[in-house]
Parts: C-alpha cells; sequence; structure tokens
C-alpha cells in the first residue's frame, strides 16, 4: 500500500510542478510591465530608484547659514559619499477601473554638520550633531518611511481620476519636477522652501480635453503635514492648472495654496502662495514632453504672502507684528551634447525671505513661517537677529548616460548669503557654500 502511495506521489509531482511552472509564468506575464501600463486587472509592478553623491565641500559659509539646505554648517575640506534618496515603490491594478500605490523612501537630506565652522577642517576631534530633517534613527542609521499610499478611481468621470490617501500634491511634482528633470542634482525652488511634494488627503486630477489632453489641472485638500498626523484644525488646500502650445513644446502652468496657521482673536497668521512656471522643450510630440533629450528651457517664480509672519523690533524700542512676502525665482537650461549619452544642465535661483525690509524703522526681524525663517544650523546668524539674508543658488555640471536609466553626472552645487540688514559685519553681508559632486543616479523597474 505504502509502494502505491509513494508511486502516485512521484507520478503527480511532475503535474504539480507543471502547474507551477505554468501558474508563475501567468502570473508574470499578467504582472508584467506593459500589462501594468495597460491597465490589466491584478497586474503590478516593483519599481525604484537612488541617487548618491561623492561630495567635497570647498568652501563654507563662516556662519553656517542655509537653513535646512543640503550642505549647511558642513566645514570646508570636508569629503563623504552620501546617499540622498532611495525609492522603493511597488504600483498595482486592482481592477481596470481602480489602482493602489505605496512608495517607501529613504532621503537622507541633512548631512552631518559641525559647530567648528570658521577655518574648520575634517578633524576627529571637532564637534558634531546631525540636523533632525533627514531619515535617520536614534542610532543615525537611514530609515525608510511610507511616503506615497493611495487609491485611484480612474475615470470617476471623464477625463479626471479621484485620488485619496497619502499622495502626491499639485505643487510640482506631477509637472515643473519632471520638466526640470534634474531632482538628483536639486530640488525645485518651491521644494527648497519645503511646499509639501506630497499629503495625506483627497485629491482630482484630471485634463479638460480628454482626446489631446493639451489643458489639465489639479485641485487637493490634505493636511499640510506630509507623513506626518495632523497636529491641528487647519488644512491646506492646492490648485494648479496647466496648458499646453506648440505640439506639446511649450507648456504654461499656474498653481496656488492656502493653509491657516495660527488662527486666535489676536493673530490671524497664514500663508498664500501663488506660482507660475514656463518651459519650452524641442523633443516634445503631441504625445507629451521629453524633457531627457533634446534642449529644455524653464523658467519658475513665485510669491508667498505669508499674513502676520514678521515680528519686527523696532530701533525706538517695542516691536509689530507685519504682513511678510517671501519671492523666488529659478532659470535653467538642459540639452544634449551627444544624444542619449552625453547632456549638459545649469540653473541659477534668487531668494527672498522678506520684501518688507525696512531698515529706517526696524532692526530685527523675526519671520514665523518654517522654511521662511532661516538662521544658522549653529544657531551663529539667528544670534546676530539676521534672518533676512537674500540666497543665490547655482548648479551646472554633465550627465553621462552609459545605459538607459544609468547616469554620472559631475556637477558643482554653490548657494550665496547676503543680509539685507542696514548695518552687518563682512561675513553677514556676503559669504557662501561651495560643493564639488559626483553625483551617481539608477533606475530601475520603469
Amino acid at each position: 500500500m505504502k509502494t502505491k502511495q509513494l508511486l502516485r506521489k512521484i507520478t503527480i509531482l511532475p503535474l504539480i510542478l507543471l502547474a507551477a511552472i505554468t501558474s508563475v509564468k501567468a502570473q508574470y506575464l499578467l504582472n508584467s510591465d506593459s500589462a501594468f501600463k495597460a491597465g490589466a486587472a491584478n497586474s503590478g509592478r516593483i519599481w525604484g530608484y537612488a541617487f548618491s553623491d561623492y561630495y567635497f565641500k570647498g568652501h563654507s559659509d563662516s556662519l553656517g547659514r542655509g537653513g535646512s539646505n543640503q550642505y549647511s554648517g558642513i566645514p570646508s575640506n570636508r569629503s563623504a559619499f552620501q546617499s540622498r534618496r532611495i525609492y522603493l515603490g511597488y504600483d498595482y491594478n486592482i481592477t481596470s477601473k481602480f489602482s493602489a500605490e505605496l512608495l517607501l523612501a529613504a532621503e537622507d537630506d541633512a548631512p552631518t554638520a559641525t559647530s567648528n565652522l570658521t577655518g574648520a577642517t575634517n578633524t576627529s576631534t571637532s564637534t558634531s550633531s546631525t540636523s533632525g530633517n533627514n531619515d535617520a534613527l536614534q542610532d543615525n542609521k537611514i530609515s525608510f518611511y511610507i511616503k506615497l499610499a493611495n487609491i485611484r478611481w480612474k475615470n470617476v468621470w471623464k477625463g479626471t481620476d479621484l485620488v485619496v490617501g497619502q499622495v502626491a500634491t499639485p505643487s510640482f511634482p506631477l509637472l515643473t519636477e519632471k520638466i526640470w528633470n534634474y531632482r538628483s542634482i536639486e530640488r525645485t525652488i518651491t521644494d527648497i522652501r519645503r511646499t509639501p511634494s506630497y499629503d495625506m488627503g483627497a485629491t482630482l486630477q484630471g485634463v479638460f480635453d480628454p482626446t489631446t489632453k493639451n489643458y489639465g489641472y489639479d485641485v487637493m485638500i490634505g493636511n499640510g503635514s506630509s507623513a506626518k498626523p495632523e497636529a491641528d484644525n487647519f488644512k491646506w488646500f492646492y490648485g494648479d492648472v496647466y496648458a499646453y502650445f506648440l505640439h506639446k513644446k511649450l507648456v504654461v502652468d499656474a498653481y496656488a495654496d492656502y493653509e491657516r496657521l495660527n488662527w486666535t482673536s489676536t493673530w490671524h497668521h497664514s500663508r498664500q502662495m501663488l506660482k507660475g512656471f514656463i518651459a519650452y522643450n524641442t523633443a516634445a510630440t503631441d504625445k507629451g514632453m521629453n524633457p531627457g533629450t533634446g534642449f529644455t528651457f524653464g523658467v519658475e517664480g513665485f510669491i508667498n504672502n505669508l499674513s502676520k509672519d514678521l515680528v519686527a523690533g523696532k530701533i525706538a524700542g517695542g516691536s509689530d507684528t507685519l504682513d511678510n512676502a517671501a519671492s523666488g525665482i529659478s532659470l535653467y537650461v538642459h540639452g544634449d551634447i551627444i544624444k542619449s549619452k552625453l547632456r549638459f544642465f545649469a540653473r541659477y535661483d534668487m531668494f527672498n525671505p522678506s520684501t518688507k525690509i525696512n531698515n529706517a524703522v526696524y532692526n530685527k526681524y523675526a519671520p514665523q513661517t518654517g522654511n521662511y525663517n532661516d538662521g544658522a544650523l549653529n544657531g551663529s546668524a539667528a544670534e546676530t537677529g539676521d534672518k533676512t539674508y537674500k540666497q543665490q543658488f547655482l548648479t551646472l555640471g554633465l550627465d553621462y548616460t552609459p545605459a538607459k536609466n544609468i547616469h554620472f553626472m559631475p556637477n558643482i552645487w554653490y548657494n550665496h548669503y547676503a543680509s539685507q540688514l542696514s548695518t552687518t559685519t563682512a561675513a553677514q553681508a556676503g559669504d557662501y557654500d561651495m560643493v564639488y559632486r559626483m553625483t551617481f543616479y539608477y533606475v530601475f523597474g520603469k
């Protein structure tokens, strides 16, 4: 009897293996990238990317200014290998009408800094501290967090999707960041100021003309706290409209947002951004822009109206709480040197944290909105009362692509600081951070 059972198992085993192989093969075909892109039910894909650098800090601002900029407070002559972003995502079509998105991210965007800035060298005895803006555990090891987790209802009405959960906001990741094309080098100008790229909420993403898709919009309501739990009763409202012209070679985009920050009988504090963007891409077709090839020229500018934001100390004594306005403009170009192999990029930004400076009446200014009240990483600039300093950012470099989705990019990263106060030290009047980098960037699963 046992012999018959053994023979039966041996006979059935090849059939089980064949069925398993067939099942795995069918599942692989169903879950292929082409099936996913076609919207086939029960199809998904794993994808991700990462960018890292080897950097050398050629010069350090003596006051450690720049707030949460990538290299604020790092001393001159320091060098390191650093991973600035690692993505691991999974997209899945539940049905042809519903899809889910999950994205894990590890983003070490604030390297270990030091308080030994003036004439500092990279020595083992320097006092070091770590900024709280990076994704590090208590032991300073980088960790993943949940960046996106949402469900999409496709064509809830013709040309419009409803997305609910932790989603990309209309601020810049859906359009302007893609056309800038070099997030691996630096954030867009509004991303540097930490306008949320993702948030917990609900959004409508659609086009007014589903056939040509030349005119579109994105509107959203969210917590305004990105991946963190909501901590107040105020919501962030986002809105964006865009239009393509000249067979999608030219795009024009307009964005606005609003959020209350504090709302009491004595203090109505809020923020409201207006942003405009225009870009031209020579490689675009009627299907869309292709900023990874050809030549692309772009200009992006914003003004953030910060109501009752600026606490200004009077020369005569006392203080006033003023409306504030922060502004910035970014200009860039990138293009082919050798098509599909070698490209160049260059970008220049100007940022002003306050256009309301009046040194005839006031001698100290304290903005109240996060990321528009930069001091210094080690507090030295804040001790002088100077949070007014303007910034000028410059980056340029080459993009070598030995194979598709693999990039080696030598580049420079430069940020200049200059105070708007009437009485300043030489360092306050003008100093800068200069970094030389080799950036490594790769994409998989897409």
